[in-house]
């Protein structure tokens, strides 16, 4: 049986848990142009920007090599909460299980947490685990902080 995982971390964010949760549910088209360095393409392969159910293909770069990642979204508006179901791509080379869950929680008027749970599970033992991808989802939300708030 192959190894598995879940890793948890929270990013501090600012402003309106409200806008994040829009940018990371319909608006992920505008990601290239906000974070190109990480992300610089997302299509729609199935559905639309805000549908759950849809799914997306995401062009990014992780350890300097350029990825792609085919997802399944799973969308709870009374929670606001987005989980990306691993469907194919570079990760799921490796990965046999690769979901990602981002939950935005409003703390104080001006303060919010990104709650970000990544499950996983290895296709064998000598897979190495995902840290750096958990690395990369990290940075993409912290640095997407700053165009949600100019937005």
């Amino acid at each position: 049986m192959a190894t598995s995982g879940t890793y948890v971390t929270e990013v501090p964010l600012k402003g309106s848990a409200e806008k994040h949760y829009k940018r990371w549910k319909s608006e992920n088209h505008l990601f290239p142009d906000a974070v190109g360095h990480h992300i610089q393409g997302v299509k729609v392969h199935e559905g639309d920007w805000d549908s759950h159910g849809s799914i997306k293909i995401w062009n990014y770069t992780c350890d300097g090599k350029q990825e792609v990642f085919k997802e399944r979204r799973e969308i709870d508006d009374e929670n606001m909460t987005l989980t990306l179901r691993g469907l194919e791509g570079h990760v799921m080379e490796e990965l046999k299980v690769y979901d990602l869950i981002f939950q935005f929680i409003q703390k104080s008027a001006d303060d919010i947490v990104c709650k970000i749970t990544m499950i996983w599970e290895k296709r064998t033992d000598d897979s190495p685990e995902p840290i750096n991808y958990m690395k990369l989802v990290k940075n993409v939300v912290a640095d997407m902080d700053h165009h949600v708030i100019k937005s």
